[in-house]
């Protein structure tokens, strides 16, 4: 409460742990999740109190971290009961992937990423995946900023944070609604992992317009993989491909330049779509914030549907089974009650993610739909 926003938030919504900040959850997702069961009543008396002041409530954002202990572990717990109880309601999330360019000193990083990987694969609607090796390397190769620090992260998640939402909090005649905003992008319920890519990315200290920022250019820029905020290779050789792509374009926009880069973004095939269905970049045009004075005259966020996403997924795989092959840091979660008898928790959470994988890298092959029908009757008779 200490922060210059303090003034922002209901001090009666900010809830402390009564251990002190040292109460927290030990880098451990058992610790978490089972601290989630004792102050399951307070924390929700915080939600509803905020859901029936609400005029009409569309859905939940959770904003949390994979890879610690209260991020994932108390994040896979509110999730879960947020779907029990607001079963009719939207649940995204930002999630923060870990950054696998550092050696991290959270040993149980896979088991608790694989975990959480889980309940935003059953119990969220849409996860915008925030990865911070990506942003660590934009940051380097970007920004040049050769160490990077906390708050210039943030700052550019921040950024993809306040432009998703801005056609919400700036309504026009479209995508003014979260569902309208995430439904053209998510075909399938799994398939609701997206990624993001933003440009023209400037640090504070770069003085404004040496460059040149239209519509066609920003466009073009949003689908280079440098601009992407996850670090998954967007390779043209591979058979992965976009699913969907909504750009949100802020500015002065005039709309028919919006139709002349789509028509070139067509032509020069920049975007390898699925076979299964049709190649859309659906656009939204945006106000700009009145209160943030940007240097640019049109700046876009990308959210974008790629099968190529999987590789995050299969690298916590492939991490968690070094691990698990040697039952390693293993004992601070047999001392929780979900994994005290045995291990069942992590070996189903591993199956799930797995299945993931498979249905990703299956949506990049033209017979998808039928491939989805037969995983449905199976999994009826099972």
């Amino acid at each position: 409460m200490n922060s210059p926003y303090a003034k922002l938030y209901n001090p009666e919504n900010i809830y402390m742990s009564k251990q002190g900040g040292g109460g927290g959850a030990g880098n451990n997702w058992a610790s978490g999740y089972s601290q989630g069961e004792r102050i399951y009543d307070e924390v929700f008396d915080i939600i509803d109190r905020e859901a029936d002041g609400s005029d009409s409530l569309e859905g939940f954002v959770l904003c949390h971290s994979i890879a610690g202990g209260t991020g994932s572990g108390l994040g896979s717990y509110i999730l879960e009961r947020l779907n029990d109880r607001f079963p009719k309601k939207l649940v995204q999330t930002y999630s923060v992937f870990p950054n696998q360019d550092e050696i991290s000193d959270v040993v149980v990083q896979p088991y608790n990423s694989l975990l959480t990987l889980r309940r935003l694969t059953q119990s969220a609607d849409c996860v915008v995946v925030l990865d911070n090796t990506a942003l660590n390397r934009i940051a380097t190769d970007r920004l040049h900023l050769s160490n990077p620090s906390f708050s210039q992260i943030n700052s550019l998640v921040s950024n993809i944070m306040s432009v998703s939402t801005a056609t919400l909090r700036y309504p026009s005649y479209m995508n003014n609604d979260l569902i309208g905003l995430i439904a053209p992008l998510i075909p399938t319920p799994r398939l609701h992992f997206l990624m993001t890519g933003y440009t023209p990315l400037t640090t504070d200290q770069e003085v404004a317009s040496v460059r040149k920022t239209t519509v066609l250019d920003v466009m073009r820029r949003l689908l280079q993989p440098k601009n992407m905020m996850v670090s998954a290779p967007l390779d043209r050789n591979t058979q992965h491909c976009y699913i969907s792509i909504l750009n949100i374009i802020q500015g002065e926009v005039d709309p028919t330049q919006v139709h002349k880069s789509l028509q070139r973004i067509r032509e020069r095939k920049m975007a390898q779509f699925i076979p299964w269905g049709p190649a859309s970049i659906q656009v939204a045009l945006s106000k700009k914030s009145p209160y943030i004075q940007s240097a640019h005259r049109v700046s876009g966020l990308m959210l974008a549907n790629h099968t190529n996403i999987s590789a995050l997924f299969e690298r916590t795989l492939k991490q968690y089974d070094k691990l698990r092959k040697r039952e390693a840091f293993l004992e601070q979660f047999r001392k929780e009650n979900m994994f005290a008898e045995n291990l069942d928790e992590l070996d189903d959470s591993r199956e799930v993610v797995q299945h993931l994988v498979e249905e990703y890298v299956a949506a990049t092959t033209p017979d998808y739909l039928s491939w989805g029908l037969n995983q449905a009757s199976t999994e009826s008779q099972s």
